[in-house]
């Protein structure tokens, strides 16, 4: 038995240290970045914001909205392949990169892997396993180069810097980072097994990053300061689900209790979610994710408007002109408290 007795560390754990700035103003902070892919000659130019491909949120909607604010989309696995070719054509070509198609390990999501490479059809590739420690996964990562895929292919999900590495070299381009830290997952509780989303992301990102290759911090966003967290820890993109959840554009219908309005939300885990989409829970697994009532929030444009708005202004607080620069301008302090709750519910 072995018993890691570093600290562990999650976003509550600490904050950003402010120093001398030249950013004077937050129109200052250029948080546009380009990004070019390790096994793969793609190119796109955004900001490394991904709405979740959770089954509410990685919708066509929400897609459209991100690409509006040159942000990034992952679908959700189950739209079907003339749904996604559909979606696809209404998009601009050099938006497309920019939307990440969910797959998982069943053949029919592999079927749809290759109607992808067969049609040439320009989309970057998201293989969505909560275990990304699996052997299938390294494999289909291996399948998908030697199919000919020369997309970026986004996969996870993983906490430790080895696997990320290895993903990488196989022929990944991103790892996602993140095993219990979704605000609709119940991993932790029901398995025991998961890792602190912040030191999860500067171990991985610091292993990606020596091999050429990228990470995206799956999880754990409570609000905007997380995010920039995240960036700061070496993250290159970050998935947002929870957060998202009860905008306008999620799916779901707006429920009105006591004069206020919520909409449902649900890890993909979930027996909700199960039940949902693949016809029941299996006896052999335990629900791993809850379903809540979120509250409505309007349109997903003022929630993004917050969280770039908050990027800005990290930037502006550590002296950070460009949005890659980010980790090379952050220091942080471990806390113990890092917000004042007192006029919060």
């Amino acid at each position: 038995m072995i018993i890691y007795s570093d600290t562990q560390l999650d976003f509550s754990d600490v904050l950003l240290r402010p120093k001398r700035s030249c950013v004077l103003s937050r129109s200052d902070a250029d948080i546009t970045r380009d990004y070019s892919f390790f096994n793969s000659d793609a190119k796109v130019s955004g900001t490394g914001i991904i709405s979740a491909n959770m089954g509410t949120v990685g919708t066509f909607e929400v897609a459209r909205k991100m690409l509006d604010k040159n942000l990034f989309a992952c679908l959700h696995k189950h739209y079907n392949y003339e749904q996604i070719k559909e979606f696809l054509s209404s998009v601009a070509q050099e938006r497309q990169l920019k939307i990440f198609l969910s797959i998982g390990l069943r053949e029919q999501d592999i079927d749809i892997a290759k109607n992808i490479i067969d049609d040439d059809l320009t989309v970057s590739i998201c293989i969505d396993v909560p275990n990304g420690y699996i052997p299938p996964v390294k494999k289909l990562v291996i399948d998908l180069r030697v199919l000919g895929y020369k997309g970026p292919i986004m996969v996870g999900n993983v906490v430790t810097g080895d696997i990320t590495e290895d993903l990488i070299l196989s022929g990944a381009s991103i790892v996602k980072v993140g095993i219990g830290s979704g605000s609709a997952c119940l991993t932790r509780r029901i398995t025991g097994v998961g890792r602190p989303q912040l030191s999860a992301i500067i171990e991985c990102a610091e292993a990606a990053h020596c091999v050429g290759g990228m990470i995206c911090a799956d999880g754990g966003v409570t609000c905007p300061g997380d995010v920039c967290k995240a960036l700061a820890a070496g993250a290159d993109f970050v998935m947002i689900g929870g957060y998202y959840a009860g905008a306008n554009e999620t799916d779901g219908e707006i429920i009105e209790k006591d004069g206020q309005k919520y909409k449902i939300y649900y890890g993909m885990s979930s027996e909700y979610a199960q039940k949902k989409f693949y016809n029941g829970m299996p006896k052999y697994r335990a629900s791993e994710g809850r379903v809540v009532e979120v509250q409505y929030k309007g349109s997903i444009d003022d929630v993004n408007d917050e969280i770039l708005g908050g990027i800005r202004s990290c930037m502006g607080y550590i002296g950070a002109r460009r949005l890659k620069d980010i980790p090379k301008f952050a220091s942080f302090y471990k806390v113990h408290n890092q917000l004042n709750t007192v006029f919060e519910k």
